[in-house]
């Protein structure tokens, strides 16, 4: 019998809003796919995972994972020249030739859109000199800064390797990210584009077919495919609404069209159950005697079919559906209790009191003098008459 396991992913803080994703237990899907991840594409909440954690092969989602790696850390006017390693490279190319010299952004759409092993390999050359120095590069890059964990990659396109590996979780965390920077979401979302190389001039065209329109679904934004025969069928697809952004991956399909309609099950699940809401800067939320609130607003995920909020003694904020499942956590600020006022003596009084006291003793010295003058006068006045 299929699980679907509750997970906690390591997000992102966005600006200061110390959000916790948390995979729901939701309701049963039958997937065909061994491993997929639905996520909110604005919050990074959890909303779906079946074998999420399990290491899988990616095949050419892969180049999810260099495309962002290259938009962020390469010069896209910059120009790469093409290697005769990278015009070996088997499986889906876009044709280039040894010696040809081609920019950067136009390697990254070829490899996104029409899915080029050969322009992969070319980017990883331009950027660290090697394959294999490209690809400490970019597992580096995914864990520091990305914050993935269980992803291992040995190159950049994603043809076979035992040590070549990921998992559903881990690549909706990628695409999640990558999909944030405008570059990458303008050509991950590309049907057509005219490509016009050295000794190959064409219409490249995504393969992804639900982006493309082959298999209408509303409101995808953007995607990409992959095949090998040990990966099998794998696919990443991000699609929204007026309520709702959503990023799906599935792996391991055993024909072409589960990856599809599996994905469109998850969009189904994600647009009907969910749905975004804010919680307000300085809210109270209060458990026992203390007092939390959201420190700014605060985007989060809820359950469209009703939402409790409840928080715990260390200010984690639960969102559950009407069901007690949990949706998503949110970390809130502590409100210090305004102190008890206590009656203190001023030092300013104590010194007054004291410069009274000091002064009524002077006085009462001054007095003592004037009345021993007074009866010393007094007593000679009476001796001399």
């Amino acid at each position: 019998m299929k699980k679907f396991v509750s997970l906690i992913m390591f997000f992102i803080l966005i600006g200061s809003n110390h959000l916790n994703t948390i995979a729901a237990k939701s309701e049963p899907l039958e997937l065909k796919s061994k491993g997929a991840v639905l996520l909110d594409s604005d919050t990074g909440a959890v909303l779906f995972a079946k074998n999420a954690d399990q290491r899988m092969y990616p095949a050419s989602l892969t180049k999810i994972a260099t495309a962002i790696y290259a938009i962020e850390k390469g010069n896209l006017d910059s120009i790469a020249t093409v290697s005769s390693n990278a015009v070996r490279q088997d499986g889906t190319r876009v044709y280039l030739d040894e010696g040809e010299q081609v920019p950067l952004k136009k390697l990254i759409q070829g490899m996104l859109i029409n899915s080029g092993n050969d322009a992969a390999v070319a980017i990883a050359e331009h950027l660290d000199g090697s394959v294999e120095q490209f690809a400490v590069n970019l597992n580096g890059y995914l864990k520091s800064t990305i914050g993935v964990s269980n992803t291992h990659f040995i190159n950049p396109n994603g043809l076979f390797d035992k040590n070549h590996y990921t998992t559903a979780m881990d690549l909706a965390i990628i695409t999640n990210y990558a999909i944030k920077n405008p570059v990458f979401a303008e050509i991950f979302g590309t049907k057509v584009l005219k490509w016009k190389g050295q000794s190959w001039e064409t219409t490249i065209l995504t393969h992804h077919r639900m982006l493309k329109g082959e298999l209408a679904y509303p409101g995808i934004t953007g995607g990409k495919t992959g095949y090998t025969s040990e990966a099998k069928q794998t696919l990443a697809t991000t699609a929204g609404n007026a309520k709702i952004k959503l990023t799906a991956v599935v792996l391991n399909s055993e024909l072409p069209r589960d990856k599809y309609d599996d994905t469109a099950r998850l969009f189904d699940y994600g647009f009907k159950n969910f749905q975004h809401a804010t919680l307000k800067q300085g809210e109270i939320y209060k458990k026992d005697n203390k007092e939390f609130f959201p420190e700014m607003d605060t985007l989060v995920t809820e359950a469209i079919n009703g939402t409790t909020k409840e928080v715990s003694n260390e200010g984690k904020l639960s969102i559950k559906n009407n069901n007690g499942q949990l949706v998503q956590l949110v970390t809130l600020k502590y409100k210090d209790p305004i102190p008890e006022k206590v009656p203190i003596k001023s030092d300013k009084i104590s010194v007054k009191k004291q410069q009274v006291s000091h002064f009524n003793a002077i006085y009462g010295l001054i007095i003592i003098a004037f009345a021993g003058i007074f009866i010393g006068v007094r007593k000679k006045f009476i001796k001399k008459y």
